[in-house]
């Protein structure tokens, strides 16, 4: 067929040479995608099992880096999504319905509870907020119509660390599923499987992505029936990702190892130096001895990542932290964490059900700057604190 110019622009017959290689993923970008006849036209979300059919449900590049998320942390499918929320969000939807009640622990990540507190109640699902070292003693806040046990390991801000092993025990006990927010182990400094979690999630946000420039989450699980009973939500939530936010996310994981191991290294010196300070009450780093949980850290944790509070002595103003903080250069005032700079946040007066740690809590990420240079910036901001 003789095409006219207009239509060569659409249907080009000029192809580059083949045989090229790269280390790289190709990043795929595509929503419509297409079929080899009209006769294997097929509308289904899981493109393991069937041809690819529409962007929205993976691409080359988005299916790989879900693959190599399940292969780290020993799953079999893993779904991904715009954020962290969102895999927190698809959790909820995928396994609670009306009447149902979920157990969430009080330190859990804000905006988990939120999703509780104002859409799940709005839909008929009653949230309870457990302490979260509780363990065991997990047993006695199961109901007849528990449908999900949520952990976080270690808690947001306040860092508790969790015996998830016993949480899951007594909630396989009676075929209750457990879901886990692993994202301060990007995964692989915590075995989520084998202690016993179904369902566990990251926010591929903070360390896969490595560099605070891109927005993923990801849900994974070995069970064939929780794949396809998420695998339904998803698509019908249309949670689709960003090829481009997923070809950055497998250039991070390349890096994670060394990223891991000197983000581990940094935050314990500038932890240390912290806690031997006259107006600092408290560390809580899992790693450090008298941090909440931390026996069970050294039990279930192969290594500590790079985000951690310090409470300040009560008797200091907060306007007193505030002025502090604001003459930090190095680091950033942000949220998030898990990124190359080092971050720090105020969380004064911290919600929490079962007892707050106290009122002047400031979370630090530590990023890949020198740990010397960052200890100095530390020392001048701080030098006058109490004035």
């Amino acid at each position: 067929m003789s095409l006219s110019w207009q239509s060569k622009l659409i249907h080009p017959q000029a192809r580059a040479p083949e045989g090229f290689q790269s280390l790289a993923t190709p990043t795929y970008r595509g929503s419509t995608t297409l079929f080899s006849s009209a006769g294997r036209v097929l509308d289904h979300w899981d493109q393991q099992q069937a041809p690819y059919s529409y962007g929205l449900y993976g691409t080359p590049t988005s299916l790989e880096l879900g693959a190599r998320i399940a292969e780290l942390e020993g799953g079999r499918h893993c779904f991904l999504t715009p954020g962290g929320q969102a895999a927190i969000s698809l959790i909820g939807l995928s396994l609670l319905s009306a009447g149902g009640h979920v157990l969430i622990p009080d330190n859990a990540y804000g905006p988990n509870r939120e999703f509780a507190d104002r859409v799940l109640a709005r839909l008929g699902v009653d949230a309870e907020y457990y302490p979260p070292l509780l363990g065991a003693g997990i047993a006695e806040r199961l109901r007849p119509n528990t449908q999900l046990v949520w952990c976080e390991n270690p808690g947001s801000v306040s860092m508790e660390v969790q015996d998830v092993p016993a949480i899951a025990a007594a909630a396989h006990a009676v075929g209750l599923p457990v879901a886990l927010d692993n994202t301060y182990a990007a995964g692989v400094l915590f075995d989520a499987f084998g202690h016993g979690v179904d369902i566990t999630m990251q926010a591929l946000t903070k360390y896969v992505g490595g560099h605070s420039d891109l927005l993923l989450g990801s849900v994974t699980v070995r069970d064939r029936a929780l794949y396809e009973r998420i695998g339904d939500t998803h698509q019908l939530l249309g949670m689709g990702v960003s090829p481009d936010d997923c070809s950055l996310a497998l250039r991070g994981l390349q890096t994670l190892g060394v990223r891991l191991a000197q983000l581990q290294a940094s935050t314990l010196e500038v932890a240390h130096w912290l806690a031997a300070r006259a107006d600092v009450e408290r560390v809580l780093h899992p790693a450090l001895p008298g941090s909440p949980g931390h026996e069970i850290w050294r039990r279930d944790f192969s290594g500590s990542a790079s985000v951690f509070s310090a409470l300040f002595r009560p008797e200091l103003s907060v306007d007193a932290i505030v002025r502090a903080l604001d003459r930090l250069q190095l680091f950033k005032i942000g949220y998030s964490w898990g990124g190359v700079t080092s971050l720090v946040m105020p969380f004064f007066g911290l919600r929490r059900d079962h007892g707050a740690p106290g009122r002047n809590l400031v979370r630090f990420n530590i990023g890949l700057e020198s740990p010397q240079d960052l200890l100095a910036d530390l020392r001048q901001a701080f030098a006058d604190l109490a004035d």
